[in-house]
């Protein structure tokens, strides 16, 4: 084989076979995350934190009393900026007789980057129908327009309960005829989600602190809502709070608690609620979640002087 045939040879196989440190056609982004859940032990109850998705928050338009700089500082000093891309967060419990679903997400209620409780509640290993228990913080739209898949119950074995204070309010026609306009759309929300279910016989409301199921009981924290409520839920000597929407941006509030929301139905009330919370949490050690803190949301809280540190639970493979 002369030269000139052998080079022939060696350029054909360079053009078939490409090196292996030579350039490839680059592989297509997916940009997407793996199911969001996360497990947790706690005590002889297993909790596993649920993601419905990320919201943008316009996070200086939602608060009443903050200063714009200031929050523009505190953001950057967390390396965020404005639109926050801020979870919504749900929890299932698992206390080995009951599967207690801890809010329902937004289901279709909001744009396509929510909605993804059901799909995730899957991934996690269980089905819909599964679901014994479904407990509402509060009556707001990213908390129970996963009630409903479409016109059908997305959990049809499952009671709904919520504080009759919040019922009262959310599912009167009253109040929404008397409510401004922009603030028609979470009555409407409220009555779509939860009327099924009351027509089906399974909403039943509680009125303020009490035990609903062994080891899972309900505690007043109104202010955000009428009957906004905080779910604690306790098993061998371990203790966990689901906060709900006592706060909603870790960067400005754990930082200042008295920093309110302009859709806080009583501001007052609501931040003393958070204060209360966050001491109480940071005295006695216990768990907190909330449902807009960066998913899964499950950590403890370090009092600082008049400030608050937020610890995330550290990763367990659960073995």
């Amino acid at each position: 084989m002369t030269f000139h045939h052998r080079l022939a040879l060696c350029l054909a196989f360079a053009v078939a076979v490409p090196w292996s440190n030579g350039v490839r056609a680059g592989a297509p982004q997916l940009k997407t995350q793996a199911p969001g859940y996360y497990r947790m032990m706690l005590g002889d109850f297993e909790v596993t934190a649920l993601s419905d998705g990320t919201l943008a928050l316009p996070v200086s338009k939602i608060f009443g009393n903050a200063n714009p700089a200031t929050v523009e500082k505190l953001l950057k000093y967390a390396y965020l900026k404005e639109p926050v891309e801020t979870s919504v967060n749900a929890y299932l419990v698992n206390t080995g007789s009951k599967l207690v679903l801890i809010d329902a997400g937004t289901g279709k209620l909001f744009g396509p980057t929510v909605g993804f409780l059901l799909a995730n509640l899957q991934a996690a290993g269980y089905q819909p129908e599964q679901i014994d228990e479904i407990y509402i913080t509060h009556m707001h739209p990213d908390h129970l327009g996963g009630l409903m898949s479409d016109d059908q119950l997305a959990f049809p074995n499952a009671i709904v309960r919520a504080d009759q204070r919040d019922a009262d309010f959310w599912l009167s026609q009253a109040h929404m005829d008397a409510a401004p306009e922009d603030k028609k759309s979470t009555f409407e929300g409220a009555m779509k989600s939860i009327g099924p279910y009351a027509a089906a016989g399974k909403f039943k409301p509680f009125a303020g602190d009490t035990e609903l199921v062994p080891g899972v009981r309900a505690m007043s924290s109104a202010g955000h809502t009428p009957g906004h409520t905080t779910y604690v839920v306790e098993s061998n000597g371990q203790k966990l709070a689901l906060w709900g929407d006592l706060m909603h941006v870790a960067a400005v509030q754990f930082a200042d608690p008295s920093v309110y929301l302009k859709f806080d139905t009583d501001t007052n009330a609501a931040t003393i609620q958070r204060k209360k919370a966050f001491a109480d949490a940071a005295r006695q050690g216990y768990w907190v979640a909330a449902a807009h803190l960066p998913f899964p949301g499950i950590g403890h809280l370090r009092a600082r002087a008049s400030s608050y540190v937020w610890i995330p639970a550290n990763y367990s493979a659960l073995r």
